[in-house]
């Protein structure tokens, strides 16, 4: 039986090439001898997120959030015949970045909009951490692919520090299907150390979807029809789903019905009058976002009583009631 020694890469390195963003880099051991067999490597990332794969290349690039540091193993695997053999793991790290406890923000949440001039928008907003002195001053970077731009446009809390952040025109490509956005949040104080904090968004999950547009609803005899164009979005028709908010004024009944097209019938009582509303969200291309907001409320029908009879009594009644209380009026003045 052959034997072959395995020996483990050399020169393995961490380097953080953008936000959020690690290249592992690695080369050849010179002492493995060049034979007929197959070379790959298994990487194993350890953390901020466990992941393991193999590669025949001598270089990796992953996407994670950075603040609690980068850990990985790598060796060599060696394929000959059906024979695999591996080499003893290399270990790297990069650590976590400076900073006091509980200084870095939290509840970090963001959302996209596709504008009508077909950019979009970006707002964050966050809390500040139970640790941060009042001095604290955070600043937000996004990356997007090779694009990394600060914010400008900040609003402050009751102690003048950043909590919230706009772009009105971001790099982020309306068009692409689940790419990620960066979002790294630093800061400074005169008395502590501020934590950096970084998250990843999916771009279609943070994304408030437009609201539908040009609805039109109108009766058919006993139905009900509306119809509607999709929001603004380079994404077909196909790709949206829709909610119909349906309230019967007279009974007081509420539905919300799901849709998956762009017209809707729906047999309805004649007699009373109805507000209906729509919205948007993302169905089958893409990860779902954000509900868009509802759209104007349209009104439709009117209420009728279905028993005339009741309607001419109870005016009979009232007019009876009247005119018996301007008698007894007309009465109290004469016997003046």
């Amino acid at each position: 039986m052959l034997f072959f020694q395995v020996f483990p890469p050399v020169n393995f390195t961490l380097t953080v090439s953008a936000l959020a963003q690690v290249l592992l880099h690695w080369k050849p051991n010179p002492n493995q001898e060049q034979k007929n067999y197959t070379i790959r490597y298994d990487v194993k990332i350890l953390s901020p997120v466990p992941e393991e794969y193999d590669t025949k290349k001598t270089h990796s690039i992953r996407t994670v959030a950075l603040h609690n540091g980068f850990s990985a193993h790598i060796r060599t695997l060696l394929l000959h015949n059906d024979l695999l053999m591996r080499s003893d793991w290399v270990k790297e790290k990069i650590p976590p970045p400076p900073g006091a406890p509980e200084t870095s923000v939290t509840n970090l949440s963001c959302v996209t909009r596709i504008t009508i001039s077909s950019t979009v928008s970006l707002h964050c907003t966050w809390l500040p951490g139970q640790g941060a002195p009042e001095d604290t001053k955070y600043f937000l970077f996004y990356r997007y692919e090779t694009y990394t731009e600060e914010c400008q446009d900040y609003i402050k809390d009751k102690w003048n520090r950043n909590t919230e952040c706009r772009f009105s025109v971001t790099q982020i490509d309306p068009e692409e299907v689940d790419n990620l956005v960066v979002i790294h949040i630093n800061g400074s104080s005169k008395y502590a150390a501020i934590k950096p904090f970084q998250q990843l968004f999916n771009q279609n999950a943070i994304a408030k979807v437009n609201v539908p547009r040009n609805v039109t609803v109108f009766l058919e005899q006993n139905d009900l029809l509306a119809t509607w164009e999709k929001p603004i979005s380079p994404f077909p028709k196909e790709c949206f789903e829709y909610e119909f908010y349906f309230f019967n004024l007279k009974s007081g009944n509420k539905q919300i019905l799901k849709i998956s097209s762009n017209d809707f019938r729906l047999r309805i009582d004649v007699t009373s009058r109805y507000s209906i509303q729509i919205r948007a969200n993302h169905h089958i291309c893409c990860m779902r976002g954000f509900w868009s907001d509802w759209s104007e409320v349209i009104y439709v029908g009117q209420n009728k009583l279905e028993n005339p009879v009741a309607w001419i009594l109870t005016v009979l009644c009232v007019f009876t009631c009247c005119t018996f209380l301007l008698v007894a009026i007309i009465c109290k003045i004469t016997e003046k």
